[in-house]
């Protein structure tokens, strides 16, 4: 069986320069990814796409391998996680042969754990789903929501939940961002990651989007606190 992960991680990012090699606690953001794919076992190959030949080294330092460089028109800000995991897939398949399946893990998920992406191999596997992908649950109810008006007072969102009991509300769920699974032969027939998908569900104690300094610092204090640093 082979099963390949993909990491993108192109180079020229603006909000946090350089954000999937900079250090963080002490080793290349990229490296918290490749070392919970290798420590997981499952994969035959750890494969960066990359259009940077300073990550592209960084990331070979580590243990993982970046074989080929991504097109401009997959490094750009407007470039898709799913078109960049396609092309990923096709060159790893005129490399290697034949991929049965794949899972993009982002490179700026520095609080991933190996379980989860055995827990996520397995749900994809014995659900029957195309893909399978990390989600969270919001810290408040959606459906409580409020925003300013025009005058800036705030107001109800959905104001026919004014006053629902927050148990009486769907619980929803939003994308954690750390990876996803796909059965490559049917990701590549109908490359749409939402239309078979099973849910990997996460703690909100694991999950961190890394888009800003401020979120970069409470990263990096969750994940000293969850290994004792």
């Amino acid at each position: 069986m082979s099963i390949v992960a993909i990491i993108p991680a192109r180079g020229g990012s603006k909000r946090i320069p350089h954000k999937n090699i900079r250090d963080f606690a002490g080793k290349p953001m990229i490296a918290h990814s490749i070392l919970a794919a290798k420590a997981c076992g499952l994969f035959s190959r750890i494969i960066v796409s990359t259009d940077s030949d300073e990550i592209a080294a960084v990331a070979c330092a580590w243990g993982a391998e970046a074989p080929f460089r991504r097109p401009a028109e997959l490094a750009n800000d407007f470039a898709g996680t799913d078109a960049v995991l396609l092309h990923g897939i096709v060159e790893a398949e005129k490399l290697y042969g034949p991929v049965e399946f794949a899972c993009c893990i982002y490179a700026t998920a520095p609080l991933l754990r190996p379980e989860y992406l055995c827990q996520g191999f397995d749900l994809l596997r014995n659900s029957g789903a195309a893909t399978a992908s990390t989600v969270t649950t919001f810290a408040a109810p959606v459906f409580r929501a409020l925003r300013t008006d025009e005058r800036g007072r705030l107001k109800w969102f959905w104001p026919e939940h004014a006053n629902t009991r927050s148990q009486d509300l769907p619980q929803l769920v939003h994308e954690a961002g750390q990876f996803y699974w796909v059965d490559a032969r049917r990701f590549q027939q109908h490359p749409d990651t939402l239309h078979d998908t099973v849910p990997v569900l996460l703690p909100r104690w694991a999950v961190q989007d890394i888009d800003t300094l401020e979120d970069w610092e409470v990263a990096e204090h969750l994940f000293k606190r969850l290994h004792g640093l």
